[in-house]
């Protein structure tokens, strides 16, 4: 998944550096902040809805949209995307709602 992830990123970072005519990612850092938000808000609201409907298909193609929208975000922000990663990882550590961490083995 990072790999996909992080080509993702590489991909969306590299439109932003190198825009190109056409690519709506450019179109999105083109209007900025206010209608990235707008595409990631709808995003989310078009998942909860694929998901309540409970249509599989349909749920998996708006959580990958609303992923997409997240990233050109976190690039639009300056968020790298190991940040958000080593958060995950971080959080994954955490045991149930306490405030300490347990190590755990995740190479295994």
């Amino acid at each position: 998944m990072n790999d996909t992830l992080s080509a993702l990123y590489q991909v969306v970072s590299d439109r932003r550096e190198h825009p190109q005519e056409g690519s709506y990612t450019c179109y999105l850092f083109d209007k900025g902040l206010d209608k990235i938000l707008k595409k990631v808000g709808e995003e989310c609201a078009e998942t909860i809805i694929a998901a309540k409907n409970g249509v599989q298909e349909d749920t998996v193609g708006e959580i990958s949209d609303l992923l997409y929208h997240l990233t050109v975000m976190m690039v639009d922000q300056g968020i790298p995307l190991q940040a958000v990663l080593d958060e995950l990882d971080r959080r994954s550590r955490k045991i149930g709602n306490l405030k300490q961490f347990h190590v755990s083995d995740h190479e295994s």
